[in-house]
């Protein structure tokens, strides 16, 4: 993939324009508030869209694409059945609570419900997932600059972490989600095109169907059995491992992009956020999934005189990760090819400012302010918090150079992320319905929680990864394993949270007004109009995911 002057002219006017708007919103910065939580006053269709884009990092559109080519059209899952449900759950059901109770952060919040300890494990835990994932990000990037570009990996790190570093530095987090936006835009516009040409190329849908086996066209046909479909998955497993303790331990209680609607200008707003960006999520199978499918299907015979194959290892396998780079190198022109070339980078930057913002505000509101430094001045924690930022950006750069010593760091992170958020969705979802939980169940629970994951993990064999205690139970696939580690941590976490909330004290009524269900006054709209109010927009976005699990059936 060679690039021309008009390709890297796009990607300098867009490192030019995401730096120039962090200097616009320095002049805004005022305050800790402003810098660490935007002080609530970001429009609604900006926090939708900054919402999903926060979501939209290089292990979604890198990483789906290759789904796509490996799993075929059951990768949906991750969007109709792993996101849009607990993105309309956040909405309706848990908002309220986040914004309501005037949280700065998740971990603030569950000081507020709970206790100290149990806002300082999330922290740290959280602070430690983001700049990991941050560096992950960081480091993909800089590989596939050097695989597919030449680029000297070294400098691609530097580059591309010195640009977020500034525009986060000096805009903060209005900087990032307003870059998060641009960024969205990018990648729909760098990535359609692709889309549209290459299933032309293989003759439509209906001949890519007649050219893939039928397990690789259906989304449900096939989950009955595990040995039948590609995933290895039956459906319960997939329904409760990834529909609901994966899908609502994310989307939920991951600050990362809870913090999005936490920012929205009232409470009707913070609530919309979730669902109205639940509309591009739902779409975003046919820019990350389907060139997936397509790229496999246009390695059949009978459409291989078309000249594209996806890259392979050096033991012979299909690399599934460079699918959606090699698409871009094998159709895109010069000058089209730097839009591309421009979106991917965008959605690894992209990923990496929403960690990093997100790493800022929770150490500085919930481990510095919260346990070291209590009552200082306004001034000292925007320092603090700019500290923070540039602290959080070399963390990520020596991350992504631990990373390189790695060969299954993603996979990894997605078991870590079973880990963590898993069980934590069992205690919001206790802490939140059930006002007689308490601060010691919630604290016991997520230890627990993680426990069970780590000794599920340590009994269980996928792909060559994990068994480390004894390889009792083998598991067809790594992402099975994933799912089966995700919901035993939230049944550890759930049970064993009821059993030691019942053996200690409560927190009283008065306390939990604002925090729990029962204790909470309803959000009302009833004077906006249908598409407006919270209900039906919600019942409407639902039925429209229903409709596409059953015509991709």
């Amino acid at each position: 993939m060679n690039l021309q002057a008009p390709d890297y002219l796009i990607i300098i006017v867009y490192f030019l324009f995401v730096i120039g708007v962090g200097f616009l919103i320095k002049r805004k910065i005022k305050s800790s508030n402003d810098f660490l939580s935007s002080s609530r006053n970001i429009p609604l269709w900006i926090t939708s869209l900054a919402f999903i884009s926060a979501n939209l990092g290089a292990q979604e559109v890198i990483g789906m694409v290759a789904s796509g080519a490996k799993y075929g059209i059951m990768t949906v899952h991750f969007y109709w059945v792993g996101a849009i449900f607990a993105m309309v759950f956040l909405g309706v059901f848990m908002m309220p609570f986040y914004y309501g109770s005037k949280a700065r952060s998740v971990p603030e919040y569950l000081s507020l419900r709970f206790d100290e300890k149990t806002r300082g494990l999330n922290a740290i835990s959280f602070a430690v997932m983001t700049v990991f994932s941050s560096g992950i990000s960081l480091y993909a990037l800089a590989k596939m600059l050097e695989i597919i570009l030449k680029w000297n990996f070294d400098v691609s790190i530097w580059v591309a972490a010195g640009i977020v570093m500034v525009y986060t530095f000096l805009g903060g987090l209005t900087s990032a989600v307003y870059n998060e936006v641009l960024q969205f835009f990018l990648i729909v516009l760098g990535l359609s095109p692709l889309v549209i040409v290459a299933l032309h190329d293989a003759g439509g849908w209906e001949n890519v169907k007649a050219q893939l086996p039928s397990y690789m066209t259906h989304a449900w046909k096939y989950m009955g059995d595990p040995d039948a479909n590609p995933m290895g998955l039956h459906f319960m497993s997939l329904i409760f491992g990834l529909g609901f303790v994966m899908s609502f331990g994310y989307w939920c209680t991951d600050f990362l992009v809870v913090q999005r609607a936490m920012i929205a200008k009232n409470m009707g707003d913070a609530q919309r956020t979730p669902i109205i960006a639940a509309i591009p999520k739902m779409l975003m199978p046919l820019i990350v999934v389907l060139p997936g499918v397509v790229a496999i299907a246009l390695m059949q015979p009978a459409l291989q005189a078309n000249g594209y194959r996806i890259p392979v290892e050096a033991d012979g396998q299909l690399n599934y990760t460079m699918t959606l780079p090699s698409l871009i190198a094998h159709y895109y022109p010069s000058g089209l090819l730097g839009v591309g070339i421009t979106a991917l980078m965008a959605s690894f930057m992209s990923g990496m400012a929403g960690n990093v913002t997100a790493f800022n505000a929770v150490v500085t509101y919930d481990v510095y302010q919260a346990y070291f430094v209590k009552r200082r001045s306004d001034k000292h924690y925007l320092v603090f918090g700019k500290f923070v930022t540039v602290a959080g950006i070399l963390i990520s750069i020596a991350t992504a150079y631990i990373a390189k010593g790695f060969n299954n760091i993603n996979d990894f992170l997605q078991l870590v992320f079973g880990f963590v958020n898993g069980p934590l969705f069992a205690t919001f979802l206790l802490g939140m319905f059930w006002k007689r939980t308490t601060g010691h169940g919630a604290f016991w629970g997520l230890v627990f929680g993680t426990l069970g994951a780590a000794i599920t993990h340590g009994l269980t064999i996928a792909e060559g990864k994990g068994g480390w205690i004894a390889p009792l139970f083998p598991i067809k696939s790594g992402m099975g394993q994933a799912f089966i580690v995700a919901a035993v941590s939230w049944i550890v976490n759930f049970v064993l949270t009821i059993v030691i909330s019942l053996a200690t004290k409560p927190k009283p009524d008065k306390d939990l007004v604002g925090l729990v269900y029962s204790l909470t006054e309803k959000p009302k709209y009833t004077s906006a109009k249908w598409y407006q109010r919270i209900v039906p927009l919600a019942i409407l976005l639902l039925a429209i995911t229903i409709i596409l699990n059953i015509i991709f059936f």
